[in-house]
């Protein structure tokens, strides 16, 4: 999620951050620098709180954050590394590991980490979207967990005692709840940017693959039936806003916040945020996204950190496994609501204490990763995300747009 500062936000952030770095020791013997594509104030905030806590128990190491826009991460790591310039440590999403693997961006860590009592608490699967060959090159932070967002108090109203678990029961409730002489939607559907993580998702969960062994392998006719559906959400159901083609965050998380909307379908991210406008449990909760007819998708996308260069690798690896810690992993899931990657934080009463998360911790059990292969990143955006929507707007039909896209997937994977 990203979401830009206004003037005042990042005043308020940039102090946050000055504090933290003032409980540094001024003879600090390592300077070490990190960069990272946080950029809204919960981001922020949880950042210069996991520094403080860093700072509070490593005096011998003092980290220098910069910030970097999302568009524009893997563009200046790659000129890094091509031109020198390398920061010490890094952010590392999964969607990106394949990427920064190929161009040599990232140091292996394996050794520090098999001989790290932290990696007690962070089972295989954690691991998966920081690895390559038997190779660990990142140290799992934190996830994106999907899940889907739901007015309690809408579902009341039109008499739907549960939220919906597959997608029949959602076309179902999507029907109930519309009401456009109200300006009210059953869904926030994401047509603009960043569309495609949906409309893979629903591919997948209509039984189409993507990629095996290395080669395109989607099935035609479930990738049809599943951009049918989906697109028919907005076509010919019309239970979301018209706004829908061009609807991206912002739009979608506006329309449910203010009302507009009654589910809306993102990860954790964005709890702070809708808890800011709307009662936890009263208003609205929180729900294991639907299963479709042949998987039950969720993505649970974990991010981490990297060393980037030797130079400072002792320092580097203080920063990078800190954030494993539980107190670091509860500082930045309160600012931000970003689910914890370690098993020891998950048993921390502060979050099972808390019902709102149980949907998580739910998807945690089935979520798949995302999909990572080289060449993921450009055809999502480029293909997919402009061919669904051109699907919206009739000017092409679903079996054109799954063609459209498999040509892109084959391209992307040549």
């Amino acid at each position: 999620m990203v979401v830009q500062l206004s003037k005042r936000e990042f005043l308020i952030a940039s102090a946050a951050l000055s504090l933290a770095a003032s409980l540094r020791s001024a003879n600090a013997a390592t300077a070490i620098n990190y960069w990272h594509h946080f950029a809204s104030q919960s981001e922020m905030a949880g950042l210069a709180k996991i520094i403080q806590l860093f700072a509070a128990a490593n005096l011998d190491v003092t980290v220098t954050q910069e910030g970097i826009p999302n568009s524009e991460y893997m563009a200046k790591v790659s000129s890094a590394v091509v031109a020198g310039g390398r920061p010490d440590t890094g952010m590392v999403i999964a969607e990106r590991f394949a990427d920064l693997t190929a161009m040599g961006a990232l140091v292996d860590i394996s050794a520090r980490v098999n001989n790290w009592a932290g990696k007690a608490n962070l089972p295989d699967n954690r691991w998966t979207g920081m690895s390559q060959d038997g190779a660990i090159y990142a140290v799992p932070a934190y996830a994106f967990v999907d899940w889907m967002y739901y007015r309690k108090d809408y579902f009341e109203e039109a008499g739907l005692s549960a939220p919906p678990k597959t997608f029949e029961e959602f076309l179902v409730a999507c029907r109930k709840l519309t009401d456009p002489s109200k300006n009210r939607y059953a869904f926030g559907m994401r047509g603009g940017a960043g569309a495609f993580k949906y409309v893979i998702d629903v591919m997948e969960a209509f039984g189409s693959p993507l990629v095996k062994d290395g080669q395109a392998a989607i099935d035609k006719p479930a990738a049809v039936e599943a951009i049918t559906f989906y697109a028919d959400l907005f076509r010919k159901e019309k239970v979301v806003p018209p706004s829908a083609p061009n609807d991206s965050y912002r739009q979608i998380m506006e329309g449910f916040r203010t009302g507009q909307t009654a589910m809306v379908w993102h990860h954790t991210g964005s709890l702070i945020e809708i808890s800011a406008a709307l009662k936890q449990g009263e208003q609205f909760s929180t729900a294991p996204m639907p299963a479709g007819p042949k998987a039950h998708i969720a993505r649970v996308a974990y991010a981490g950190n990297g060393i980037f260069k030797e130079d400072n690798v002792e320092a580097a690896w203080k920063w990078i496994s800190f954030w494993g810690e539980t107190d670091a992993a509860i500082a930045l899931l309160e600012a931000t609501g970003y689910f914890p990657a370690s098993t020891a934080a998950l048993k921390d009463e502060r979050i099972t204490g808390n019902p709102i998360y149980n949907a998580a911790t739910q998807t945690l059990e089935f979520g798949r990763l995302p999909n990572s292969f080289v060449g993921a990143a450009g055809w999502s955006e480029n293909v997919v995300n402009p061919t669904f929507q051109a699907v919206l707007t009739g000017q092409l039909t679903p079996e054109q747009a799954v063609d459209r896209i498999i040509e892109g997937l084959e391209a992307a994977l040549r």
